[in-house]
């Protein structure tokens, strides 16, 4: 019997300050991809460089993570634009990550949206179009990360795109399989085991708990987990040392 495998992502490259560069090292030890902010709701060139070597140095995957340009609001706030101006930005974005990545001699495995253009990618058809139709302009070949179960994964695989599907440690979900909105308190899962037994379960294809005490079915690729959540680098370990125990061999998407 094949030993099961799963991906584990991280939104890296957000912060600029001491303490974030360090839990980005420390995540970086732990993770198998990551998603890089690439200077819409965070990050410049100077922090760029930095986790592309960073992760390159680890055998990490590397990934864009564009956003609504709206610093501000951290990208989770959907910002009133027009569609080609919103395609424009992200391309954009990933541009910015493709040139730092090609004079590292590194590859740009995966793209994965971030905060509101995540959410509307997943539910509108026209979003996760233009987000194809972006990463096309960029002129690369990858994988896009979306929600298990949303549309947008059939939308991308009949326009020929390969996708990752995922799942989250970190976040609560909902009885229809949807994520606890960040609006309630509990939304995160702070607690290390409990993100570490969501993410086993997940794994193992046991379903997700939901906030309700229901399970739900989801499988999934790839596993998420955010580099805000307090105590982001004690779930993390937590979360691949059960892996770990369970059996689960964790390894980077490759495109």
């Amino acid at each position: 019997m094949a030993t099961p495998t799963i991906d584990l992502n991280c939104d890296l490259g957000e912060r600029d300050d001491a303490d974030g560069m360090a839990s980005d090292r420390a995540l970086l030890d732990i993770v198998t991809s990551a998603n890089i902010a690439c200077g819409g709701h965070a990050g410049d060139r100077r922090t760029m460089e930095r986790t592309v070597a960073a992760a390159m140095e680890r055998g990490v995957a590397l990934g864009a993570h564009p956003g609504y340009p709206d610093r501000a609001n951290f990208g989770r706030v959907a910002c009133a634009m027009g569609n080609p101006q919103l395609e424009g930005s992200i391309a954009a974005q990933i541009e910015a990550l493709l040139q730092i990545v090609n004079l590292s001699g590194g590859k740009i495995t995966h793209v994965k949206p971030h905060g509101a253009l995540y959410h509307a990618a997943m539910r509108q058809q026209e979003i996760a179009s233009l987000l194809a139709r972006a990463v096309a302009r960029a002129g690369i070949s990858v994988i896009l990360v979306g929600q298990a179960g949303a549309p947008a994964l059939d939308i991308w695989r009949d326009m020929g795109i390969r996708v990752a599907s995922e799942a989250f440690a970190d976040r609560r979900y909902e009885s229809d399989g949807t994520l606890r909105s960040r609006t309630e308190s509990d939304a995160m899962i702070e607690q290390p085991e409990k993100a570490a037994a969501q993410a086993v379960h997940i794994a193992q294809r046991l379903g997700v708990p939901t906030a309700g005490g229901a399970v739900v079915p989801i499988v999934a690729d790839t596993l998420c987990l955010h580099s805000d959540t307090p105590n982001a680098v004690g779930n993390a370990r937590a979360v691949r040392d059960a892996l770990t125990r369970a059996g689960i061999r964790c390894q980077p998407l490759r495109s």
